[in-house]
């Protein structure tokens, strides 16, 4: 059966001009080498424009479940549609079982159609449909309505509405294959996600491929990224990923850190300041945010800012607006926002440490850092890295150094054994390096080979020492341990 209805030569020579113009243009529409969805949409606002109805809709039919789904439905302003309730169904469902294009001058007058709900509720008065097939099946319908009396609702426009399906028919192939490709790419750019390295980011470990993950997928929007991990992991290289990703990697990228910087400083350095409004202040400067302004920019250490920068900091996230110090006019900018800490901003704003509001505002979309105890697989890899970037020579590293890289615990991370392979370099002499030369920091754990007290001696200094590691901060001491922040209360409660 063929998809494309003959239509009589009598029906051909109603058609006006005007049709013939617009059947000729959404031809084109159709037949262009990149389908994109708005062709739909710009050929449906021709159809309504040229047989003067008030809406126009084209649905898919699911003939399996008896179902129509919005591919595209305008009003007589252009304006996109998107309740399919308010279009009749069972108007759709007449042109489903007659297969065939329908006209209705005069809906509410007509007992078989009037007592469809959505024609009383929205008293639709002329409707025409007419059927789109694919492959000997109908694939979909389109359907034009008025709650007025449209005396354009002729058999003229039928044919013009016809001539449009059939149009559409020889378009489906085309558009089908499209959408089928769409998706296999898309399949295809998941499973690169799952395994492709971020930029600068060394690491094949399963805690990467799956951070790696979470950056590709975030990266190609503009949503506010908080990022977190403990100090080393590089927060500042999965800042730049994102970044470098994103569409506005060709934009640029600037950072600020936030940490034990006087907050009036902080406050000129990120917002800028108007001429006079301090002492010093002989001149207008931009601050960071303007400067950013359509790229990125990055926050580290945002759980050390003041309260007073917090809630300036929330306006620009909420509203996009920064105010010099000084000025009163308020500049718009468009900032894609990064912010990193090593904190728990969720604990510190349970306190009111840090503002509710604004950690939410940041916490769109987290990711975490995993600490380099939880990927040691990455070790070797990083190793050699570090000595290839440092080392005058050729230099490799024996299994024993490895292993003594494997063993130790890491408590500054991935920038820790960036110091502890730059020191082997200075130390060693020969064509590897060797464990005497992996000089490795005590760093107040007692976990080396020659601590002399019990097991719960142990126990006890090693949960002190990461408890002043981390300035008290019990979820992130459990983390680091291991075992869950119950497990650390407990500890802490019978330590009195």
């Amino acid at each position: 059966m063929s998809d494309i209805r003959i239509t009589p030569l009598s029906d051909l020579r109603s058609i006006g001009k005007a049709q013939f113009e617009s059947l000729y243009h959404i031809s084109r529409l159709l037949n262009r080498l990149v389908y994109q969805d708005s062709l739909i949409e710009e050929a449906l606002d021709l159809v309504v424009k040229v047989i003067h109805a008030e809406r126009g809709l084209f649905v898919r039919y699911d003939a399996e479940g008896n179902a129509f789904s919005i591919i595209a439905a305008r009003n007589v302003n252009r304006e996109r549609l998107t309740d399919l309730s308010t279009f009749s169904s069972g108007i759709l469902q007449q042109v489903i079982d007659k297969k065939a294009p329908c006209l209705y001058h005069d809906v509410q007058s007509d007992p078989n159609l009037s007592q469809f709900e959505s024609v009383l509720i929205h008293q639709i008065k002329s409707v025409i449909g007419v059927p789109i097939f694919h492959q000997g099946e109908i694939w979909g319908v389109i359907l034009a309505d008025s709650r007025e009396d449209r005396r354009e609702f002729t058999d003229e426009n039928l044919t013009f509405l016809d001539f449009f399906s059939n149009l559409v028919s020889l378009a489906l192939d085309k558009i089908i294959r499209f959408e089928a490709l769409e998706q296999e790419n898309r399949i295809l750019e998941n499973r690169l996600q799952a395994t492709q390295a971020v930029p600068d980011m060394i690491g094949e470990s399963q805690p990467m491929r799956q951070m790696a993950a979470m950056i590709h997928r975030v990266a190609r929007t503009d949503a506010t990224v908080l990022i977190l991990g403990e100090s080393g992991t590089g927060k500042d290289l999965a800042a730049q990923a994102i970044h470098k990703l994103s569409t506005r990697k060709n934009k640029p990228f600037l950072a600020q850190f936030c940490g034990s910087i006087p907050d009036t400083l902080l406050e000129s350095e990120l917002f800028g300041y108007k001429k006079g409004a301090f002492s010093g202040a002989t001149s207008d400067k931009k601050g960071l945010f303007e400067v950013a302004d359509q790229g990125t920019f990055f926050l580290d250490e945002i759980g050390d800012i003041s309260a007073a920068l917090q809630a300036k900091l929330l306006r620009v996230l909420q509203n996009q607006e920064i105010m010099r110090l000084g000025d009163h006019k308020i500049t718009r900018v468009n900032v894609r926002i990064i912010a990193a800490t090593n904190k728990d901003l969720k604990a510190l704003a349970a306190t009111g440490e840090f503002r509710e509001d604004l950690f939410y505002r940041l916490n769109v979309f987290p990711i975490v850092l995993p600490p380099l105890r939880e990927r040691r697989e990455d070790l070797a890899l990083l190793a050699e890295h570090f000595i290839r970037r440092y080392a005058a020579r050729e230099v490799g590293l024996s299994a024993a150094a490895l292993q003594k890289l494997r063993d130790y615990h890491w408590p500054g991370n991935v920038r820790q054994l960036e110091n502890v392979i730059q020191r082997a370099l200075i130390l060693g002499d020969g064509g590897a390096l060797q464990p005497d030369q992996i000089i490795l920091d005590d760093d107040g754990d007692p976990t080396l080979p020659d601590f002399a007290g019990t097991l719960k001696d142990l126990e006890i200094q090693l949960l002190q020492a990461r408890l002043k590691k981390y300035d008290g901060n019990r979820t992130l001491t459990a983390r680091s341990l291991g075992v869950s922040v119950r497990w650390v209360q407990l500890k802490l409660k019978e330590m009195g």
